[in-house]
């Protein structure tokens, strides 16, 4: 793909990679996709279905595996990585030496998965031949450099009847800072991240029945520029074609610190910034037979299929 043939809201793949490999050397998941996952987690209030295997996507960005683990104690936990190269890999067990090898083991064979699957090799995991009920994907819309692919993966894990949480950033986040680099001329700070109604088309496209769509914004403040700076240097970086294709100076780093202090303070001196959150619920519906005179059914969800008409 050619970078100068994108639009400018557009993601650049190239930047895309250094974001991957950037997000592939966090410690710790971001507070904002805590926060996020909290906010998500509630949801699942009013889902009566009890998964009994679930798989988390992106578990290291994600977050909110916990959670959804403590919710639901008795399901097993599976951990699908997009960003993992192929080949499982092992998780750290919870304790060293042979006690750490004995919960590892027993995490194993009781189906707590501790293993992270790669997309090379998910058709291999545990969940993959029945499905999982559950698909967590909680801060991940925005990470994905094809939406719509990213769907159609999600949608193969699950079983019939299965469901997805997700969530991502939407189009309304950083505004203020969309403006205050429209009025400075220095190109655009984010891509066009996906709007929910958009998210909902798109989930049907990708095989989903019933979405349900959801959207709030928050608004976060820091103490001075430089938190914010820090704070954003944890989300990601920028990734849209648009953006300044150069390395910036260290005197550039000084105007945008001074910019972000005297055009987005609030009234108590803090910086104020919009974060938009789009959260997505959807079904994958009964398999049936294909009655039209040409349709596409996954391998997977033709075995499935089979396999559910031989137990009838």
């Amino acid at each position: 793909m050619v970078t100068e043939s994108l639009p400018p809201n557009a993601l650049d793949p190239i930047a895309f990679a250094r974001q991957v490999r950037r997000l592939q050397r966090l410690t710790e998941t971001p507070w904002l996709n805590q926060e996020v996952a909290r906010r998500l987690d509630s949801k699942l209030d009013w889902i009566k279905l009890q998964p009994n295997a679930w798989v988390e996507w992106a578990p290291a960005w994600g977050g909110g595996g916990a959670l959804v683990a403590a919710r639901y104690p008795q399901a097993h936990h599976g951990r699908l990585d997009p960003l993992a190269q192929a080949g499982a890999v092992w998780g750290r067990p919870a304790g060293g030496g042979l006690q750490g090898l004995r919960q590892t083991l027993q995490q194993w064979w009781t189906g707590l998965d501790a293993r992270v699957w790669s997309l090379a090799d998910a058709d291999q995991a545990p969940w993959a031949r029945a499905g999982a009920q559950m698909l967590w994907a909680n801060m991940s819309l925005h990470t994905t450099a094809d939406v719509p692919a990213t769907l159609r993966q999600w949608h193969r894990q699950l079983a019939p009847q299965g469901f997805l949480m997700c969530s991502g950033l939407g189009p309304d986040t950083a505004r203020e800072l969309r403006a205050l680099y429209a009025r400075r001329g220095w190109g655009l700070p984010t891509v066009d991240f996906i709007d929910m109604h958009d998210l909902g088309d798109e989930l049907v496209k990708a095989g989903f029945a019933d979405p349900v769509m959801d959207m709030e914004r928050i608004q976060l403040t820091w103490a001075s520029p430089q938190a914010l700076l820090q704070e954003l240097r944890t989300w990601g970086g920028n990734v849209a074609a648009g953006r300044f294709g150069a390395c910036r100076s260290r005197a550039w780093e000084r105007a945008w610190l001074h910019a972000v202090g005297e055009e987005l303070c609030d009234t108590e001196g803090r910086v104020r910034l919009t974060v938009e959150v789009i959260y997505g619920h959807a079904i994958k519906p009964e398999l049936r037979a294909p009655m039209q005179p040409e349709s596409t059914v996954s391998l997977e969800d033709m075995r499935r299929l089979v396999r559910r008409k031989g137990a009838g």
